[in-house]
């Protein structure tokens, strides 16, 4: 147990985790001729700032992990909890695999709507006994849901895709 009364070793699972799924996002995305060939609305944040955005973002959500793991009321609340979050992982690393790597604009857009739905439903589930770390995911919802407008602005932009 650390000096805030949470425990170590969730705070490096958490992590560990956290770092994984940033990871494979990020070798999943690139920013090659394909990506740059693609017509952006001119409101799109530069390049350079999704890595930071993204850093806020799973700081935020890995640290409302590990306090909503804490406030827990149970080992069968938890096991819940840790596999909404597993969802929602899964569904982070495949929007990029949709979009970046099979450069399907259009499939990672449906797929988002199940992404976002992950993040809401983390949040209205932990709200009962950690207001405080689903209000942590606040940053997570927006930030997905400037990327599904922009998403749907790239598909406007340059569809149909598939033919390509």
């Amino acid at each position: 147990m650390t000096a805030w009364g949470l425990d170590l070793k969730v705070i490096l699972v958490v992590a560990v985790v956290t770092i994984v799924v940033a990871v494979a996002g990020a070798l999943l995305t690139d920013i090659g001729p394909w990506y740059k060939s693609l017509k952006q609305p001119g409101w799109k944040p530069p390049d350079w700032a999704f890595g930071p955005i993204w850093t806020v973002v799973f700081t935020a959500a890995a640290t409302a992990a590990v306090l909503a793991w804490n406030s827990a009321p149970d080992d069968r609340t938890r096991a819940w909890m840790v596999g909404l979050f597993l969802l929602n992982a899964a569904l982070n690393i495949l929007w990029s695999l949709l979009y970046f790597r099979l450069h399907r604009p259009d499939w990672s857009l449906i797929e988002l709507v199940f992404l976002w739905l992950s993040i809401l439903w983390l949040m209205i589930e932990m709200a009962p006994y950690s207001p405080r770390s689903s209000w942590l995911l606040t940053p997570y919802i927006v930030w997905v849901t400037t990327a599904g407008y922009l998403n749907y602005e790239t598909i406007r932009l340059n569809g149909p895709f598939g033919s390509r």
